[in-house]
Protein backbone atom coordinates (compact mmCIF):
# COMPACT_ATOMS: atom_id res chain seq x y z
CA UNK A 1 0.00 0.00 0.00
CA UNK A 2 1.26 3.44 -0.85
CA UNK A 3 1.99 5.84 1.99
CA UNK A 4 -0.75 8.35 2.72
CA UNK A 5 -0.51 11.41 0.51
CA UNK A 6 -0.88 14.83 2.08
CA UNK A 7 -3.90 15.74 0.03
CA UNK A 8 -4.49 19.07 1.73
CA UNK A 9 -0.98 20.33 1.04
CA UNK A 10 -1.38 19.51 -2.66
CA UNK A 11 -5.00 20.29 -3.44
CA UNK A 12 -6.61 22.31 -0.69
CA UNK A 13 -3.99 25.02 -0.53
CA UNK A 14 -4.47 25.45 -4.27
CA UNK A 15 -8.18 25.89 -3.60
CA UNK A 16 -7.54 28.46 -0.88
CA UNK A 17 -5.00 30.38 -2.94
CA UNK A 18 -7.31 30.64 -5.95
CA UNK A 19 -10.21 31.96 -3.91
CA UNK A 20 -8.19 34.28 -1.69
CA UNK A 21 -9.57 32.37 1.26
CA UNK A 22 -8.89 32.84 4.92
CA UNK A 23 -5.78 31.15 6.33
CA UNK A 24 -5.22 29.69 9.74
CA UNK A 25 -3.66 31.66 12.58
CA UNK A 26 0.11 31.36 12.58
CA UNK A 27 0.06 31.10 16.38
CA UNK A 28 -1.55 28.11 17.99
CA UNK A 29 -4.09 28.50 20.78
CA UNK A 30 -3.42 27.15 24.28
CA UNK A 31 -4.71 23.71 23.29
CA UNK A 32 -2.31 23.59 20.32
CA UNK A 33 -4.99 23.94 17.65
CA UNK A 34 -4.69 26.25 14.66
CA UNK A 35 -8.43 26.13 13.93
CA UNK A 36 -10.42 29.29 14.62
CA UNK A 37 -12.93 27.81 17.06
CA UNK A 38 -16.06 29.75 17.97
CA UNK A 39 -19.22 29.39 20.02
CA UNK A 40 -22.58 28.38 18.55
CA UNK A 41 -23.74 31.98 18.95
CA UNK A 42 -20.77 33.35 16.99
CA UNK A 43 -21.12 30.72 14.26
CA UNK A 44 -24.85 31.28 13.79
CA UNK A 45 -24.35 35.05 13.58
CA UNK A 46 -21.65 34.67 10.93
CA UNK A 47 -23.74 32.12 9.06
CA UNK A 48 -26.57 34.64 8.67
CA UNK A 49 -24.27 36.84 6.57
CA UNK A 50 -22.17 34.18 4.86
CA UNK A 51 -23.56 30.63 4.91
CA UNK A 52 -21.02 27.83 5.28
CA UNK A 53 -21.02 24.24 6.49
CA UNK A 54 -20.49 23.66 10.22
CA UNK A 55 -17.89 21.48 11.91
CA UNK A 56 -18.77 20.82 15.57
CA UNK A 57 -16.15 19.37 17.89
CA UNK A 58 -17.83 17.84 20.96
CA UNK A 59 -15.43 17.34 23.86
CA UNK A 60 -15.05 17.33 27.66
CA UNK A 61 -12.31 18.76 29.87
CA UNK A 62 -11.27 15.28 31.07
CA UNK A 63 -11.11 13.68 27.61
CA UNK A 64 -7.48 12.92 26.75
CA UNK A 65 -8.14 12.02 23.12
CA UNK A 66 -10.00 15.32 22.67
CA UNK A 67 -6.91 17.21 23.79
CA UNK A 68 -4.67 15.02 21.66
CA UNK A 69 -6.75 15.75 18.56
CA UNK A 70 -6.31 19.49 19.17
CA UNK A 71 -2.53 19.11 19.44
CA UNK A 72 -2.20 16.84 16.42
CA UNK A 73 -4.95 16.83 13.78
CA UNK A 74 -6.13 20.40 14.27
CA UNK A 75 -2.54 21.62 14.57
CA UNK A 76 -1.72 20.70 10.95
CA UNK A 77 -1.52 24.10 9.15
CA UNK A 78 -2.97 22.91 5.83
CA UNK A 79 -5.91 21.21 7.47
CA UNK A 80 -6.61 24.14 9.78
CA UNK A 81 -6.45 26.57 6.85
CA UNK A 82 -8.97 24.53 4.91
CA UNK A 83 -11.36 24.32 7.85
CA UNK A 84 -11.04 28.04 8.64
CA UNK A 85 -11.71 28.98 5.04
CA UNK A 86 -14.67 26.73 4.41
CA UNK A 87 -16.38 25.85 7.69
CA UNK A 88 -17.63 27.47 10.86
CA UNK A 89 -15.78 25.45 13.48
CA UNK A 90 -17.63 25.20 16.79
CA UNK A 91 -16.01 23.80 19.93
CA UNK A 92 -18.69 22.51 22.30
CA UNK A 93 -18.03 21.32 25.86
CA UNK A 94 -20.59 18.56 26.34
CA UNK A 95 -20.60 19.17 30.12
CA UNK A 96 -20.92 22.94 30.14
CA UNK A 97 -23.57 24.53 32.36
CA UNK A 98 -24.15 27.40 29.94
CA UNK A 99 -27.53 27.90 28.32
CA UNK A 100 -27.08 27.44 24.57
CA UNK A 101 -29.45 28.44 21.81
CA UNK A 102 -29.33 26.03 18.88
CA UNK A 103 -31.53 26.47 15.80
CA UNK A 104 -34.03 28.57 17.73
CA UNK A 105 -34.28 26.23 20.74
CA UNK A 106 -32.61 26.72 24.14
CA UNK A 107 -30.72 23.88 25.83
CA UNK A 108 -29.42 23.64 29.39
CA UNK A 109 -27.55 21.24 31.63
CA UNK A 110 -30.24 19.89 33.92
CA UNK A 111 -27.80 18.63 36.54
CA UNK A 112 -25.55 20.59 38.88
CA UNK A 113 -23.01 17.75 38.92
CA UNK A 114 -19.63 18.58 37.41
CA UNK A 115 -19.51 15.68 34.94
CA UNK A 116 -23.12 15.85 33.76
CA UNK A 117 -24.13 15.82 30.11
CA UNK A 118 -25.68 18.91 28.54
CA UNK A 119 -29.07 18.63 26.83
CA UNK A 120 -27.55 19.75 23.56
CA UNK A 121 -25.01 16.92 23.65
CA UNK A 122 -27.90 14.47 23.85
CA UNK A 123 -29.63 16.33 21.02
CA UNK A 124 -26.57 16.14 18.78
CA UNK A 125 -25.28 12.69 19.75
CA UNK A 126 -28.43 10.81 20.67
CA UNK A 127 -27.41 7.62 22.44
CA UNK A 128 -23.89 7.73 20.97
CA UNK A 129 -22.32 9.67 23.84
CA UNK A 130 -18.57 9.47 23.31
CA UNK A 131 -15.73 11.95 23.13
CA UNK A 132 -14.37 13.35 21.02
CA UNK A 133 -17.22 13.35 18.52
CA UNK A 134 -17.30 15.47 15.38
CA UNK A 135 -20.40 16.54 13.49
CA UNK A 136 -20.30 17.83 9.93
CA UNK A 137 -23.32 19.86 8.79
CA UNK A 138 -24.43 21.37 5.49
CA UNK A 139 -27.53 22.22 3.45
CA UNK A 140 -28.89 24.70 6.01
CA UNK A 141 -28.52 22.10 8.80
CA UNK A 142 -30.67 19.59 6.93
CA UNK A 143 -27.69 17.29 6.50
CA UNK A 144 -25.42 16.08 9.31
CA UNK A 145 -22.82 13.34 9.62
CA UNK A 146 -21.45 12.14 12.95
CA UNK A 147 -17.97 10.69 13.38
CA UNK A 148 -17.15 9.37 16.86
CA UNK A 149 -13.63 9.10 18.23
CA UNK A 150 -10.21 10.54 17.56
CA UNK A 151 -9.46 11.32 13.92
CA UNK A 152 -6.09 11.65 12.27
CA UNK A 153 -5.72 13.92 9.24
CA UNK A 154 -6.26 11.10 6.75
CA UNK A 155 -9.56 10.17 8.41
CA UNK A 156 -11.02 13.68 8.58
CA UNK A 157 -9.95 14.68 5.04
CA UNK A 158 -12.67 12.75 3.12
CA UNK A 159 -15.33 13.79 5.65
CA UNK A 160 -14.56 17.45 5.00
CA UNK A 161 -14.69 17.03 1.22
CA UNK A 162 -17.84 14.92 1.43
CA UNK A 163 -19.60 17.66 3.43
CA UNK A 164 -18.28 20.80 1.74
CA UNK A 165 -18.64 19.63 -1.86
CA UNK A 166 -22.18 18.27 -1.43
CA UNK A 167 -21.18 14.68 -2.20
CA UNK A 168 -23.79 13.60 0.34
CA UNK A 169 -26.49 14.56 -2.17
CA UNK A 170 -25.61 11.66 -4.46
CA UNK A 171 -23.48 9.14 -2.59
CA UNK A 172 -23.27 7.26 0.71
CA UNK A 173 -20.19 8.17 2.72
CA UNK A 174 -18.63 4.69 2.82
CA UNK A 175 -18.77 4.44 -0.98
CA UNK A 176 -17.24 7.90 -1.34
CA UNK A 177 -14.52 7.08 1.19
CA UNK A 178 -13.64 3.95 -0.78
CA UNK A 179 -13.19 5.96 -3.97
CA UNK A 180 -11.36 8.74 -2.11
CA UNK A 181 -8.79 6.24 -0.90
CA UNK A 182 -8.59 4.67 -4.33
CA UNK A 183 -7.93 8.08 -5.89
CA UNK A 184 -5.42 9.47 -3.41
CA UNK A 185 -4.11 6.79 -1.07
CA UNK A 186 -3.98 3.26 -2.44
CA UNK A 187 -3.90 2.82 -6.19
CA UNK A 188 -3.59 -0.96 -5.92
CA UNK A 189 -7.05 -1.78 -4.56
CA UNK A 190 -8.60 -2.62 -7.91
CA UNK A 191 -7.79 -2.47 -11.58
CA UNK A 192 -8.88 0.73 -13.29
CA UNK A 193 -8.99 1.45 -16.99
CA UNK A 194 -6.29 3.54 -18.64
CA UNK A 195 -7.99 3.29 -22.04
CA UNK A 196 -10.58 6.04 -21.77
CA UNK A 197 -10.52 8.19 -24.91
CA UNK A 198 -10.52 11.88 -24.04
CA UNK A 199 -11.23 14.74 -26.43
CA UNK A 200 -11.25 18.51 -26.34
CA UNK A 201 -14.64 20.17 -26.82
CA UNK A 202 -13.71 21.32 -30.32
CA UNK A 203 -12.54 17.83 -31.29
CA UNK A 204 -15.73 16.23 -29.99
CA UNK A 205 -17.95 18.66 -31.88
CA UNK A 206 -16.06 18.00 -35.12
CA UNK A 207 -16.11 14.22 -34.68
CA UNK A 208 -19.82 14.36 -33.95
CA UNK A 209 -20.43 15.87 -37.40
CA UNK A 210 -18.71 12.94 -39.10
CA UNK A 211 -19.85 10.16 -36.79
CA UNK A 212 -22.79 11.32 -34.66
CA UNK A 213 -22.60 10.33 -31.02
CA UNK A 214 -23.54 11.92 -27.79
CA UNK A 215 -20.92 13.99 -26.01
CA UNK A 216 -20.34 13.77 -22.27
CA UNK A 217 -18.69 16.89 -20.90
CA UNK A 218 -17.10 16.52 -17.47
CA UNK A 219 -16.87 20.05 -16.03
CA UNK A 220 -14.32 20.39 -13.25
CA UNK A 221 -11.49 22.50 -11.82
CA UNK A 222 -8.13 21.46 -10.41
CA UNK A 223 -9.07 22.63 -6.91
CA UNK A 224 -12.33 20.66 -6.80
CA UNK A 225 -11.45 17.52 -4.87
CA UNK A 226 -14.60 15.53 -5.64
CA UNK A 227 -13.93 16.34 -9.31
CA UNK A 228 -10.48 14.80 -9.03
CA UNK A 229 -11.87 11.71 -7.39
CA UNK A 230 -14.37 11.30 -10.24
CA UNK A 231 -11.60 11.73 -12.80
CA UNK A 232 -9.39 9.16 -11.08
CA UNK A 233 -12.04 6.57 -10.24
CA UNK A 234 -15.50 7.01 -11.79
CA UNK A 235 -14.33 7.65 -15.34
CA UNK A 236 -11.58 5.05 -15.03
CA UNK A 237 -13.97 2.35 -13.92
CA UNK A 238 -13.66 -0.40 -16.54
CA UNK A 239 -17.39 -0.60 -17.32
CA UNK A 240 -17.83 3.17 -17.45
CA UNK A 241 -14.76 3.72 -19.64
CA UNK A 242 -15.77 0.97 -22.07
CA UNK A 243 -19.29 2.32 -22.41
CA UNK A 244 -18.06 5.87 -22.95
CA UNK A 245 -15.56 4.81 -25.60
CA UNK A 246 -18.27 2.99 -27.54
CA UNK A 247 -21.19 5.40 -27.23
CA UNK A 248 -19.88 8.88 -26.39
CA UNK A 249 -17.18 11.40 -27.06
CA UNK A 250 -15.83 12.13 -23.58
CA UNK A 251 -14.66 15.70 -22.94
CA UNK A 252 -12.54 16.51 -19.90
CA UNK A 253 -13.37 20.21 -19.53
CA UNK A 254 -11.45 22.30 -17.03
CA UNK A 255 -13.74 25.26 -16.30
CA UNK A 256 -10.68 27.51 -15.97
CA UNK A 257 -9.12 26.64 -19.33
CA UNK A 258 -8.58 29.27 -22.03
CA UNK A 259 -9.79 27.37 -25.12
CA UNK A 260 -11.79 29.24 -27.74
CA UNK A 261 -14.95 27.23 -28.41
CA UNK A 262 -17.47 27.61 -31.24
CA UNK A 263 -20.85 26.28 -30.17
CA UNK A 264 -24.39 26.97 -31.36
CA UNK A 265 -23.22 29.88 -33.50
CA UNK A 266 -21.42 31.59 -30.64
CA UNK A 267 -17.77 32.05 -29.76
CA UNK A 268 -16.88 31.37 -26.13
CA UNK A 269 -13.61 32.79 -24.80
CA UNK A 270 -12.59 33.11 -21.18
CA UNK A 271 -12.30 36.64 -19.82
CA UNK A 272 -10.70 36.50 -16.33
CA UNK A 273 -11.77 40.11 -15.67
CA UNK A 274 -15.40 38.99 -15.78
CA UNK A 275 -15.21 35.49 -14.31
CA UNK A 276 -12.55 32.91 -13.45
CA UNK A 277 -14.68 30.31 -15.25
CA UNK A 278 -15.00 29.66 -18.96
CA UNK A 279 -18.29 31.07 -20.32
CA UNK A 280 -18.94 27.84 -22.22
CA UNK A 281 -19.30 26.00 -18.90
CA UNK A 282 -21.81 28.52 -17.62
CA UNK A 283 -23.69 28.41 -20.93
CA UNK A 284 -24.19 24.64 -21.10
CA UNK A 285 -25.01 24.56 -17.38
CA UNK A 286 -27.58 27.33 -17.94
CA UNK A 287 -26.01 29.44 -15.21
CA UNK A 288 -26.31 26.72 -12.54
CA UNK A 289 -22.59 26.39 -11.96
CA UNK A 290 -21.95 23.39 -9.70
CA UNK A 291 -18.75 21.35 -9.53
CA UNK A 292 -18.44 18.71 -10.68
CA UNK A 293 -21.15 18.63 -13.36
CA UNK A 294 -21.68 16.25 -16.25
CA UNK A 295 -23.31 17.70 -19.36
CA UNK A 296 -24.83 15.42 -21.99
CA UNK A 297 -24.99 16.81 -25.51
CA UNK A 298 -26.99 14.86 -28.09
CA UNK A 299 -26.14 14.04 -31.71
CA UNK A 300 -27.70 17.35 -32.84
CA UNK A 301 -25.20 19.11 -30.55
CA UNK A 302 -27.93 20.31 -28.20
CA UNK A 303 -27.75 19.96 -24.42
CA UNK A 304 -29.92 17.01 -23.42
CA UNK A 305 -29.32 17.35 -19.69
CA UNK A 306 -26.80 18.26 -17.00
CA UNK A 307 -26.22 16.28 -13.83
CA UNK A 308 -24.56 18.12 -10.91
CA UNK A 309 -22.37 16.87 -8.06
CA UNK A 310 -20.07 13.91 -7.62
CA UNK A 311 -21.19 10.59 -9.12
CA UNK A 312 -19.78 7.17 -8.30
CA UNK A 313 -19.32 4.60 -11.11
CA UNK A 314 -22.44 2.77 -9.92
CA UNK A 315 -24.47 5.99 -10.21
CA UNK A 316 -23.04 7.24 -13.49
CA UNK A 317 -23.29 4.00 -15.49
CA UNK A 318 -27.14 3.79 -15.65
CA UNK A 319 -27.24 7.51 -16.49
CA UNK A 320 -24.93 6.87 -19.44
CA UNK A 321 -27.19 4.08 -20.68
CA UNK A 322 -30.35 6.15 -20.13
CA UNK A 323 -29.12 8.83 -22.52
CA UNK A 324 -26.74 6.80 -24.67
CA UNK A 325 -29.51 4.43 -25.75
CA UNK A 326 -32.14 7.18 -26.13
CA UNK A 327 -34.26 5.70 -23.37
CA UNK A 328 -34.77 9.24 -22.05
CA UNK A 329 -36.90 10.03 -25.10
CA UNK A 330 -39.65 7.56 -24.17
CA UNK A 331 -39.26 6.67 -20.49
CA UNK A 332 -39.11 8.76 -17.31
CA UNK A 333 -35.89 8.37 -15.36
CA UNK A 334 -37.66 7.00 -12.25
CA UNK A 335 -39.31 4.20 -14.24
CA UNK A 336 -36.11 3.31 -16.03
CA UNK A 337 -33.99 3.31 -12.88
CA UNK A 338 -36.48 1.14 -11.01
CA UNK A 339 -36.26 -1.54 -13.71
CA UNK A 340 -32.48 -1.15 -13.93
CA UNK A 341 -32.09 -1.63 -10.17
CA UNK A 342 -34.43 -4.63 -10.07
CA UNK A 343 -32.52 -6.30 -12.91
CA UNK A 344 -29.16 -5.69 -11.24
CA UNK A 345 -30.42 -6.99 -7.89
CA UNK A 346 -31.55 -10.21 -9.53
CA UNK A 347 -28.02 -10.77 -10.84
CA UNK A 348 -26.51 -10.51 -7.37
Amino acid sequence: MMKKLWIFSILFLFFIKNFNAQTANTKASEDGSLVNWMSFKEAFEKNKKTPKPFLIDIYTDWCGWCKHMMKTTYAVPELASYINANFYAVKFDAETHDTIEYLGEKFINQSSEKKSTHQLAYKLLGNNISYPSTIFMNNNFQYSLLSAGYMEVNKIEPLLVFTLENVFRTTQYEKFKENYELAFVDTNKKVLSNNLKVYSMSQALELCKKEPRKILVDIYTNWCNSCRIMNRTTYRDTAVAAYLNKNYYFVDFNAENKDVIQYEGQTFTQDPSKSPFHPFASYVLKGRFILPSQVIINEDQKVADSIPFYLSPETLYPILKFYGEDIYKTTPWADYYKKYSEKNNQKK
